[in-house]
């Protein structure tokens, strides 16, 4: 019997636009890229030139630190830029696709015998290691580190989430050869909802399977492994995302790299909500070409979903991580007098201040204003309400604020990543940026641990 976890604390939150689950064919692609930022930890070295042509599979950037870990070309093309910004800092590497793909071949023959050295330098070498997260720290995982463990989610509660469930069928032995690849180089740690119990991705024997029963953010990785194995000071595991576990599953498959994902088209300006199949690193405006409804107010695109992702532009690219595209109302342009003290149903507040106490289940239209301006924090356990981790969030909060490393290690910031505190910053009323914050703080212990 596999064992559970039933959860308390978290919130539960609808926004309008739910993807549907149709699928659409994958769109026309005129231009894809990879952004180093996307990863994030390292410190990229080019590899390649513009002009150059590459295959998919060829790598564009290396980890300056170890340059072991290589970050590779989505598809066959044409390098047609370097991105570069302030110091000179590489932001994107372009590839215009050619009309007809090619793909580098890689040794999978066998694959089933590999050892966990050679497991871990066919994914160095196909750059599928790249998607592979450590914590601490919330970077790209260190090729010379022993992991205790490496944990997958298989399941998201986060507004407008792609459901993994519809995301997978039709790739579910994919998933199940990923996942066995991934246990050969360390104890395999699968956390799934009650709802996947009995669906296809499951049974595979070589991962500890664990269901875990709660309010987001019940699947965050993060939560899972406080909860299953915690980490302590020099103690590393890793992490990987359950769609790009379908990515390692394909490579021994075919012997060839296949960044083809199904990602979410969600939110309330979005004429019709559903599923796209797209290539990683595909350009914003293809994907959201014709899709957005015409409107007299502001519109935000951001990348990710709107508790943990990031404004974005037509002009940028998909982001490597992504599992969903929303546009939401920006709410930059609205001005209402006392407008937070008026009673009303559309707005959705945890505390009893509007309705929405009252309809728990209901979907909300809202936009992306903090209505309110940052202030002193306030210690109410407000943190603590929503947060399932054993973890006292608002005393780390103030640990990384005031620089105090030796309180931020006693309060177990090695376990947090950014995300983990996604709900705690949504219902702050003290208005901080928890998740640039915790993200500061992790930078700055892991400098000081180098």
């Amino acid at each position: 019997m596999n064992q559970s976890y039933k959860l308390k604390k978290g919130l539960d939150f609808q926004l309008e636009g739910q993807a549907a689950q149709t699928l659409d064919a994958v769109l026309f692609r005129t231009e894809v890229a990879l952004q180093p930022e996307d990863f994030h930890g390292v410190v990229p070295r080019v590899v390649v030139k513009e002009g150059e042509s590459v295959l998919a599979g060829t790598p564009l950037f290396v980890d300056k630190a170890t340059q072991r870990v290589k970050f590779v070309s989505p598809m066959s093309g044409t390098v047609t830029q370097v991105e570069r910004g302030e110091r000179r800092k590489v932001l994107s590497i372009r590839v215009q696709p050619d009309s007809k793909q090619a793909s580098k071949s890689f040794e999978v023959t066998g694959w089933e015998k590999f050892s966990a050295e050679e497991m871990k330098q066919l994914l160095l070498e196909s750059g599928m290691f790249a998607f592979l997260r450590q914590r601490p720290y919330d970077v790209v995982a260190c090729p010379e580190d022993t992991p205790k463990a490496i944990f997958v989610s298989a399941f998201s509660k986060m507004p407008l989430a792609a459901d993994f469930s519809y995301v997978v069928e039709g790739q579910e032995e994919d998933f199940k050869n990923g996942l066995r690849a991934l246990s050969k180089m360390a104890k395999l740690y699968l956390g799934i909802s009650p709802d996947q119990v009995n669906t296809a991705i499951l049974p595979v024997k070589e991962a500890d399977v664990r269901i875990f029963d709660g309010p987001n953010p019940s699947g965050n990785v993060g939560v899972q492994i406080n909860h299953i194995d915690p980490v302590n000071k020099g103690e590393v595991v890793w992490t990987m995302a359950p769609e790009e576990v379908i990515f390692i599953g394909r490579l021994l498959r075919t012997g060839k790299v296949d960044f083809t994902r199904r990602i979410a088209l969600a939110g309330a300006e979005i004429q019709e909500p559903r599923y796209l199949e797209v290539m990683l690193g595909t350009k914003v405006g293809d994907i959201v070409n014709g899709q957005i409804k015409k409107a007299d107010h502001k519109q935000r695109i951001i990348d990710g979903n709107p508790f943990v992702g990031h404004q974005t532009s037509e002009g940028r690219f998909l982001g490597a991580h992504s599992t969903e595209l929303c546009v939401l109302p920006d709410g930059g342009d609205v001005n209402e007098a006392f407008g937070w003290i008026l009673p009303r149903l559309k707005q959705f507040s945890t505390s009893r201040s509007y309705f929405s106490w009252l309809q728990p289940k209901k979907a909300y239209n809202l936009d992306c204003r903090i209505k309110g301006g940052e202030r002193h924090m306030i210690m109410s356990a407000e943190y603590e309400r929503v947060f399932p981790m054993d973890i006292y969030p608002s005393y780390l909060i103030k640990a990384i604020i005031t620089g105090d490393i030796d309180r931020q290690e006693a309060l177990g910031i090695y376990e947090v990543a950014p995300e983990d505190f996604a709900v705690a910053e949504f219902i702050d009323s003290s208005k901080l940026e928890l998740q640039r914050i915790v993200r500061e703080g992790l930078d700055t212990l892991r400098k000081e641990n180098a």
